[in-house]
């Protein structure tokens, strides 16, 4: 069912254009409650980044804005706020490609993530001492450039420099992207361990829905540019076009390939803001 608690990001019918012409989304809606996992589902393209950056205002540097709809954190409209105020409100995001500062060391990159808030160094101290605590790998490996650490070190820098402002809510972008599955499970349980006993929220975007939605309580999946299904992270899974789709699984349950000139859209959209 879906979260009927008081939202703590909610997006109200969101239209973003690039250039003012081309349309990346319609009508988004979507929500994420206090204390909860939101899994952000679709294909390469369908809009999750976009949803992301719209709620992160990274909009303009790609020369996109949200002309249509609102967004709002803790009730408040977030619309004129620049990236660092909204990060000061308590909102981190983690963008695709890991994006770490190569010739930085692992604790040079998450310090940087630090500093946002104006804190004292005794405060980022501690910060960076539950970080450590959360990647116990990066924590051995503190003094070593990011440029050499794996694509899983990097993921696990990024999703902790974003940890060093104290977030409340975490906009994740494709955590698994590149990464080897015995360390996508790592990345995902830390996730879930964040959540449990942390108490951080996170907007995922993800496309392996299995793995997103193990972890998830509620998501959404985007179809060009729309959100096509919602539903709880149970409902979705037990969806047969969902497992079709996303899984590939056939509805007897068996793992086939899939022809992605034969799968069902589950909702088209027009590509330009003159449609």
């Amino acid at each position: 069912m879906k979260p009927a608690t008081t939202a703590l990001l909610s997006v109200n019918a969101i239209e973003v254009a690039y250039e003012g012409v081309i349309v990346a989304l319609r009508g988004v809606t979507l929500q994420v409650t206090s204390g909860a996992i939101v899994a952000l589902l679709g294909a390469n393209g369908a809009g999750k980044s976009t949803t992301l950056k719209a709620i992160s205002r990274l909009l303009a540097a790609e020369r996109g804005e949200v002309v249509r709809g609102s967004i709002a954190f803790e009730g408040g409209d977030v619309a004129g706020l620049p990236p660092h105020r909204l990060v000061e409100r308590g909102v981190a995001q983690v963008l695709e490609g890991r994006r770490c500062f190569p010739h930085l060391s692992f604790e040079e990159n998450l310090l940087l993530g630090g500093f946002v808030r104006h804190r004292s160094g005794q405060q980022i101290g501690r910060a960076l001492d539950r970080v450590y605590a959360r990647f116990p790998r990066i924590a051995t490996l503190r003094r070593r450039q990011a440029g050499f650490a794996s694509g899983g070190e990097q993921q696990m820098i990024a999703i902790g420099r974003a940890l060093m402002s104290e977030p409340r809510l975490v906009l994740l972008d494709e955590p698994s992207m590149g990464l080897a599955p015995i360390i996508v499970s790592e990345i995902f349980d830390a996730v879930r361990k964040l959540n449990r006993d942390d108490g951080v929220s996170f907007l995922l975007a993800e496309q392996n829905a299995a793995m997103a939605l193990r972890v998830a309580d509620f998501g959404y999946v985007l179809e060009s540019g729309r959100v096509a299904l919602q539903g709880s992270a149970e409902e979705l899974l037990a969806r047969d076009d969902v497992k079709s789709f996303y899984l590939g699984e056939s509805a007897d349950g068996r793992n086939r390939f899939i022809d992605p000139h034969r799968v069902r859209h589950f909702v088209p959209a027009p590509a330009s803001i003159h449609a």
